[in-house]
C-alpha cells in the first residue's frame, strides 16, 4: 500500500485532539517530524488499557509535544472486571491520570456497536473514570459509539467534570446542540470527510467553533484523500480543512480557534 501523499501545511498551528501513536507502525521521531512539517505541533496520544495507558505517559514524558490521556477503553473493560482486579487497574488509571503531561481520562465510555463488553459492565467502568476525571481534575475524553443516550443520562446522573470532549464525534444536530448545551467539546476525525458523512458534516457545522476540536484517531479513519491508507497526525491537517469550509472559517482562525480550545480543555500546555 503507498503511503499517504503528506498535506500542505497549515496556515497556523494546530494539534491532534486524539491519536493512538502506539498502534502506528512507524517510529515516534518520525511520526512528530512529518507533523510538524504539516503544522500539527501538539497530539495527544490516547491510552486503551493499563498497558498501553503506561505507554502513553511514557511516550509524553519523553517527546515534546506529547501529552497522555489514560483508561480502558469500553470494549476491554470485560478483561478486567473482576472486583480485585478492577480496584487495582482503577488505582493505577487515577495514578497515571495524576501525572503532569497527561491531560485527559480516556478514552472511556460506550460501545453498543461492537460486543465485547456487556453494557453494564460498561456503564459501571464509564461512572468509576468520570470519577477519576474529577478527582485528578483532568479532562473527560468519551469514547461514543451507538449509545449517545446513554452517555448522556450517565454523564447527567454522575454530574460530568468541568471538561468534557466528545472523541469522534458521531452525533447528529440535536445531540450537537444538547452538547453545546453542556458545554461539551466535540472533537472531529476523518470520517468526517468521507463522502457517505454528509450528517456529520451538518453536525460539525452546527458545532459552535468555540466547542469544536479535530482528531485522527490514527491509525484508524484516514481522511479523504487519503482513505483506506495509513493514518498519522498529519493527516488532521485535511480534517481541519473540511471543518473550516463546513463551519465557513478561514482556515487560519479555525486552527487558532481549536488551539484556543485545545489549550482550555487539556491545557496548560
Amino acid at each position: 500500500m503507498s503511503a499517504p501523499a503528506p498535506p500542505e501545511p497549515l496556515p497556523r498551528p494546530a494539534l491532534d485532539g486524539h491519536t493512538h501513536l502506539d498502534m502506528i507502525q512507524l517510529p515516534v521521531p518520525e511520526v512528530m517530524a512529518a507533523a510538524r512539517a504539516a503544522g500539527i505541533v501538539r497530539v495527544v496520544t490516547v491510552g486503551t488499557t493499563l498497558e498501553s495507558s503506561r505507554w502513553s505517559v511514557r511516550c509524553a514524558d519523553e517527546n515534546e509535544g506529547i501529552y497522555a490521556a489514560v483508561a480502558i477503553h469500553p470494549n476491554d473493560t470485560e478483561g478486567v472486571a473482576e472486583a480485585a482486579l478492577a480496584d487495582a487497574v482503577l488505582a493505577e488509571i487515577e495514578a497515571l491520570a495524576a501525572r503532569p503531561r497527561v491531560v485527559a481520562v480516556g478514552e472511556t465510555g460506550l460501545d453498543y456497536y461492537r460486543d465485547h463488553a456487556a453494557p453494564d459492565v460498561q456503564r459501571w467502568w464509564f461512572r468509576e473514570h468520570i470519577k477519576i476525571a474529577k478527582r485528578t481534575g483532568k479532562a473527560l475524553m468519551i469514547h461514543d459509539r451507538e449509545a449517545h443516550a446513554d452517555v448522556l443520562r450517565i454523564l447527567e446522573e454522575e454530574g460530568p467534570p468541568p471538561r468534557v470532549v466528545f472523541h469522534c464525534f458521531s452525533g447528529d444536530v440535536p445531540m450537537v446542540k444538547q452538547c453545546a448545551e453542556a458545554g461539551y467539546v466535540m472533537s472531529f476525525a476523518g470520517n468526517v470527510t468521507f463522502a457517505n458523512a454528509q450528517p456529520l458534516r451538518d453536525a460539525a457545522a452546527a458545532a459552535p467553533p468555540d466547542l469544536l476540536l479535530a482528531e485522527t484517531d490514527a491509525p484508524f479513519l484516514t481522511p479523504v484523500p487519503n482513505r483506506g491508507r495509513p493514518n498519522a497526525p498529519a493527516q488532521v491537517a485535511y480534517t481541519l480543512r473540511c471543518l473550516a469550509e463546513v463551519q465557513g472559517l478561514d482556515l487560519a482562525e479555525l486552527c487558532d480557534t481549536v488551539t484556543a480550545t485545545a489549550e482550555r480543555t487539556f491545557g496548560p500546555w
